[in-house]
C-alpha cells in the first residue's frame, strides 16, 4: 500500500514539490552563507518524492547552530511553506482518494517549519527515536 500511495504522491505532487526544494536548495548552496540551508531543502526534496513508509525524528547531535538557524529559516522561508502545506493539505483532505496525500502534506509541515536539527528514517527502522 506504501508503494501505491508514494507512486500517486510522486505523479501528482511529490515530483514538483521536489523540483521546487531542490532549486531552493542549489540556490542555497550557490550562496556560500546559506549552505546548511540548501542542505536541509535538498533533504525535503528526498522526502517530498517519497514521505510514506518514513518519519522525521530529531537528530541527537543537534545543537545551538541548528536552534538559531530553524530561527532564521522560520522568519524568512518556513512559515510561508508550512502554509502552503496546511492549505494543500487541507484542499486535498476534502475528497475521499486526496486524504492520504492530505495527510502526507501534514507529515510535511514540521520538516518544511524546522528543518535543522531533523533526520528522515524508515518508519520501520528498529532504532528510530520518536
Amino acid at each position: 500500500m506504501r508503494t501505491l500511495l508514494n507512486l500517486i504522491w510522486l505523479v501528482l505532487a511529490g515530483f514538483w514539490l521536489a523540483i521546487g526544494y531542490a532549486l531552493a536548495g542549489i540556490i542555497c548552496c550557490v550562496l556560500i552563507v546559506t549552505i546548511p540551508f540548501g542542505i536541509a531543502a535538498f533533504r525535503i526534496a528526498g522526502y517530498t518524492l517519497w514521505p510514506f513508509g518514513r518519519t522525521i525524528v530529531d537528530k541527537p547531535s543537534a545543537g545551538a547552530g541548528a536552534v538559531l538557524g530553524n530561527i532564521i529559516w522560520v522568519i524568512f522561508a518556513g512559515w510561508w511553506l508550512a502554509l502552503g502545506h496546511l492549505v494543500t493539505g487541507i484542499a486535498l483532505c476534502l475528497t475521499i482518494i486526496g486524504i492520504p496525500l492530505g495527510v502526507a502534506n501534514f507529515k510535511l509541515i514540521p520538516i518544511s517549519l524546522l528543518p535543522l536539527g531533523k533526520d528522515i528514517v524508515p518508519t520501520d527502522q528498529p532504532f528510530a527515536t520518536r
